[in-house]
């Protein structure tokens, strides 16, 4: 029988309507179930998805299963509409800065809000395609299953009254928004990632609750879309994971852009006035109070564990998700898990990589480590701040030395062309070789630079190999290698320089 419960993405239009019919169709009939899997995996985001085309590639028996849509996160209310609304939002940045580069002041500069969802709809819903359940069935073999999964055994799952037998599995169910425990904020009618993506008019007045990357990203979209944004973070702050450099220079940025942020702070209560939502905070001891219009609340992520049957499954877990071990495996043998329901690190490409690491351990025997990638993320505030490996705070904190190289945009030809010298490139090495240990990269498109020194750290390339890389003239990539060079002038030593000066003279 078709579903009956299929979910409803707000506004019902003709993108939403699209993206709906790939990733959950209104007339989709469950298949049959085989006699037995080889390999069942619950949740269809990045992390079952890979999972469970990799499988398949392989030519495994494969059954996913989902109970919401697919693409899960990343793609109805993460990544894609998130990306979407800072590229509408960077057009704002543009605008403002067009004198500078020789254009006259544009008039009716003020953003079509609606129109900037209506396009972030339109594009989700393209790329909704890869992602759709007829996809994963006619071109890739998949079962696809859409329902609550819940395991009746260590072998055995239930989904729509249907039984699925496997030899392993794969959980990846995920996460969704932790709502702080604030007073009151149970009784006001909030947004999260999970629906600030609905909204068709813009709020005038916007607090966001947590300076991370969401809090930080979506904060400057939203000025620079129009909205009065109040950022309130408890730590002294912004980015608290990132280089405090960087922070700064984003801190900054939002300032520039008309954020108002409030650190060091303590939300005491929410409550809702009349038509507006007022929040109460605690700022260096004294009380403010903030009307606002809408609030965002961007402070953290709890794993989505309720209702599978872990127990009966014999899988360990905790408030923090299922408990794995480093090669993703649970406590039983059979079962697996994958992405944020069990990672510290919540992204989507980590997700992607990890949801490999399961499956061939699951299926062929593999001992693949998580701890063995590299693995880089970004935060795609303007400019964006993209990091690998370690921090220096973090190699010193674990008794490792350390050497720092630091590449600022002022003296990179093509920044400074481009009116973007707000940032740097910074590279550790371990002392006294040139070992990569990490990298921060803060520039308008940090996140396209980074991918040559996780190149070089996953390759075992030392800081003295790119050197030796070219880069045309002029881009903002030149700016590895300046690093690099930085490096290699370290290598000329007094010694070395009193050889050099000899060697000149009886070559004269």
């Amino acid at each position: 029988m078709p579903l009956s419960d299929v979910p409803v993405v707000e506004p019902l239009d003709v993108h939403n309507e699209t993206l709906v019919r790939n990733v959950h169709p209104s007339d989709w009939t469950n298949p049959t179930p085989a006699d037995r899997y080889h390999i069942v995996i619950i949740g269809a985001g990045t992390a079952g998805l890979i999972a469970a085309s990799f499988a398949a590639g392989a030519g495994a028996k494969v059954a996913l299963v989902e109970r919401h849509l697919m693409g899960g996160d990343c793609l109805n209310v993460g990544c894609v509409p998130s990306k979407s609304l800072i590229r509408s939002s960077r057009v704002f940045a543009e605008l403002r800065d067009a004198a500078a580069f020789g254009w006259r002041s544009p008039t009716g500069s003020d953003a079509d809000f609606a129109s900037v969802m209506t396009r972030m709809r339109r594009v989700r819903a393209q790329i909704s395609a890869n992602d759709s359940a007829h996809r994963y069935r006619d071109e890739k073999g998949v079962d696809v299953f859409f329902g609550s999964a819940r395991f009746t055994g260590g072998t055995s799952l239930e989904v729509a009254d249907a039984t699925l037998r496997f030899k392993k599995a794969v959980i990846a169910t995920g996460a969704r928004p932790a709502l702080p425990p604030i007073d009151g904020l149970d009784d006001v009618e909030v947004l999260t990632n999970e629906t600030i993506f609905n909204l068709t008019t813009l709020p005038r007045r916007l607090a966001v609750l947590g300076a991370g990357p969401v809090g930080a990203e979506l904060a400057q979209a939203f000025r620079r879309l129009g909205s009065e944004v109040t950022l309130l973070e408890a730590a002294d702050r912004i980015l608290g994971r990132d280089d405090p450099d960087a922070a700064v220079l984003v801190h900054a940025a939002l300032v520039r852009d008309g954020v108002r942020p409030v650190l060091s702070c303590r939300v005491a209560r929410v409550e809702q006035r009349d038509s507006e939502k007022v929040v109460h905070f605690v700022e260096g001891g004294e009380l403010g109070e903030l009307a606002v219009d809408a609030i965002l609340v961007a402070t953290g992520r709890t794993p989505n564990i309720e209702g599978l049957g872990l127990d009966a499954a014999g899988v360990n877990h905790d408030r923090t998700g299922v408990v794995v071990d480093d090669t993703l495996q649970t406590s039983n043998p059979r079962i697996y898990a994958a992405g944020d329901i069990c990672m510290a690190w919540k992204f989507t490409h980590a997700a992607e990589d990890a949801a490999r690491i399961a499956v061939r351990n699951a299926l062929f025997r593999g001992r693949r480590r998580l701890s063995t990638l590299t693995l880089p993320w970004c935060t795609y505030t303007d400019p964006e701040v993209a990091h690998v490996g370690m921090h220096e705070g973090q190699a010193v904190a674990q008794g490792v030395p350390v050497k720092t190289y630091t590449q600022r945009w002022t003296d990179v030809d093509r920044a400074v062309v481009d009116g973007e010298n707000a940032g740097f490139v910074r590279i550790h090495t371990r002392k006294g070789t040139d070992e990569i240990l990490g990298a921060t990269i803060v520039a308008r498109h940090a996140g396209e630079m980074l991918g040559e020194v996780t190149l070089a750290m996953v390759g075992g390339l030392g800081l003295g190999t790119l050197a030796n890389v070219i880069h045309p003239y002029p881009t903002q990539a030149d700016a590895v290698r300046r690093v690099a060079f930085q490096y290699s002038m370290t290598r000329v030593t007094p010694f070395v320089k009193r050889l050099l000066r000899f060697w000149f003279r009886i070559t004269t």
